[in-house]
Parts: C-alpha cells; sequence; structure tokens
C-alpha cells in the first residue's frame, strides 16, 4: 500500500510504503491513482481535491498544522472601515472596469468563496508566497493567505474581517476510496493506522501517576481516592495491595494505585494524592490509550458502504 505522511511518522506495518510529497502532490497523486492515503492540511485538501467523490477524509483532526484560511484587507485608505465581508462586498469601487484585485495560491477556493459572497468584480493574480507585500506594493487590493497568528498581517498593516475566514485547517488523513474499496489488505491497514492516531491523541495531554497508600481495604482507599474530584482517571482508579514483610509477617497494608491524570491537572492531582495519604509518588507520559472502537472507524465503513455488524460500531451508531 503506498501512503504519502507529511510527519515523521514511523509505522511497523508490512506492505506499507511511505513516500515524502509535497503538499499538493499528495493531493494529485491520490486522483491519479498513485497513492492510496495520505496526510495534508485540510486547505490543500480542498483546494486540490476539489470536491473530487473519490477522495475520502478518513481522519479529520491530528492536532497539529493548525491554521486557518483568510480573506485579509488593507487598515488603512479606502479599506479604514471595512470590518466585513458584507461591507467589502457592498464597496461602490468595484466594477466590471475596475475589479477587486486578490492575489492568492488558492484559485479555486478564493474566487468560490468570494462569489458565494456578494463580491462579482474579482480579479486573481497567482502567488505562493510574501502575499502580504502585495497591497502595500500596488499588486492587488486583498489576500486569501493561510493564517496562524496573525502577526505577519500586523506587520504588513493587513487586517482579517468579519466573515471573512474561508475555512479553519489542520492536518487530516485522506485516502481514495476507490483504492480502499479495491485494493486488498487496504483496509486493515487504514483500521490500523487510524487507531494508533486515535490512541495517540488520546494519550497526547495525559499521565500516569503511581502511589502507595496505606489502608485497612481497597474499597476504603477507593473511597478517599474517589473524593477528590482529580483523581478518578479514566473510569476509575485502579487499586491493588502492596505486600511488604514487617518483622518477618507479610503484611499487605497498603495499596498501589494508578490512575491517569490530565496534564493540566497534574500537579493538583499530586497534592490531592498527598493529601489523603499518598506517597511514593511516580509520574511517566503515556504514548498510547486504546479505547473502545473509534467512532471515526465506523462512520468510515458507512462512507464507504461497509458498514457490517460490529457491537462497537453499533454502540456508537446508536
Amino acid at each position: 500500500m503506498r501512503a504519502s505522511l507529511r510527519w515523521p511518522l514511523v509505522v511497523t506495518l508490512t506492505n506499507l510504503e511511505v513516500w515524502f510529497q509535497r503538499p499538493k502532490d499528495i493531493v494529485r497523486k491520490l486522483v491519479s491513482g498513485d497513492l492510496d492515503l495520505g496526510i495534508v492540511g485540510l486547505d490543500t485538501f480542498r483546494e486540490y481535491g476539489q470536491g473530487n467523490d473519490d477522495l475520502i477524509i478518513v481522519h479529520d483532526a491530528l492536532a497539529f498544522g493548525d491554521c486557518r484560511l483568510s480573506l485579509a484587507i488593507p487598515n488603512y485608505g479606502i479599506f479604514e472601515s471595512i470590518n466585513s465581508i458584507k461591507e467589502l462586498a457592498q464597496m461602490p469601487q468595484w466594477t466590471a472596469e475596475k475589479p477587486l484585485r486578490v492575489a492568492t495560491g488558492f484559485t479555486y477556493m478564493g474566487p468560490k468563496f468570494l462569489k458565494e459572497n456578494g463580491l462579482q468584480h474579482v480579479t486573481f493574480s497567482t502567488a505562493d508566497g510574501a502575499l502580504e507585500a502585495a497591497p502595500a506594493m500596488g499588486i492587488a487590493d486583498a489576500i486569501v493567505d493561510l493564517v496562524s497568528s496573525g502577526t505577519t498581517l500586523k506587520e504588513n498593516n493587513l487586517k482579517e474581517i468579519e466573515g471573512g475566514v474561508l475555512l479553519e485547517s489542520q492536518a487530516v488523513m485522506v485516502a481514495s476510496k476507490k483504492s480502499l474499496i479495491q485494493r486488498k489488505g487496504l483496509l486493515d491497514i487504514t483500521h490500523e493506522i487510524l487507531e494508533r492516531f486515535e490512541a495517540h491523541l488520546r494519550a497526547l495531554d495525559q499521565f500516569t501517576v503511581v502511589a502507595n497508600m496505606r489502608g485497612t481495604s481497597a474499597e476504603e482507599v477507593a473511597v478517599r481516592i474517589l473524593s477528590q474530584p482529580s483523581l478518578s482517571g479514566l473510569q476509575g482508579p485502579t487499586i491493588s495491595p502492596v505486600f511488604r514483610k514487617v518483622d518477618g509477617v507479610v503484611k499487605s497494608d497498603f495499596y498501589a494505585i494508578v490512575i491517569c491524570v490530565r496534564k493540566k491537572l497534574l500537579y493538583k492531582s499530586v497534592q490531592q494524592l498527598r493529601a489523603i495519604g499518598g506517597s511514593g509518588v511516580l509520574v511517566s507520559p503515556l504514548t498510547y490509550i486504546f479505547d473502545e472502537e473509534t467512532p471515526r472507524w465506523c462512520e468510515l465503513l458507512s462512507k464507504l458502504g461497509l458498514f457490517f455488524a460490529t457491537s462497537a460500531c453499533d454502540e456508537a451508531s446508536s
């Protein structure tokens, strides 16, 4: 199976060949059938996929590459008081003889978006980089480009306007629907990759916390732990006896507690553990948290018309 991945991923899967390609080429090769799977920004997928019925999103939120595709105009001159796409469309300056000039590398989504928002008189110039300078240089009135923090726009005296965001984007996993259905073994590989992604994303902000706590029984220790709001874990704490030898006698008057804790609640959780008698607290990061069948897998089967009965998918759809 052939996949093109735009991040440092090593997958120990058989029959998987990984290519590193330019983003736009990933989409084009999915369309041509040279690739089966790909990871690209949603903006690239929409721009170069252009609504192709064979292309399908397998995972829509891989949690990196966050940005937005946005229309930006100068914050001076005739645009100084323009703060929305509606106001821009109503400006009398734009005519067939003198259209709004837009510089962009998104020549599919840009014209489509502006037309849908009432801007009929627009011309586009194609550019791939340094678009922010185009209005100041007098070669464009506005730009359509990817924005992250917005700092570069401000440095070039440009502003985003209300209703001017074309797309909120991040990395997504995409595939050829035809390949998923027809290529033997591809669906199984896609399932495993999807499971790995989901499990890793679920674990990103979680830590495993282990502590020892004196107690008369596991139930008594559980009551103390569950009295603290930050110590409930995923479904609840795991509690097991700790055996130690005291004066030649084996005792189990301590219990080991294992919980998962969100990163932002880590220190608070350690404080709560100490407050109820916890000691010897160990903290380690998590790599994967595999849960029940991911809803995205069930959604993919449904999109492919392959929604066969499994208990997990039945629960997800109910």
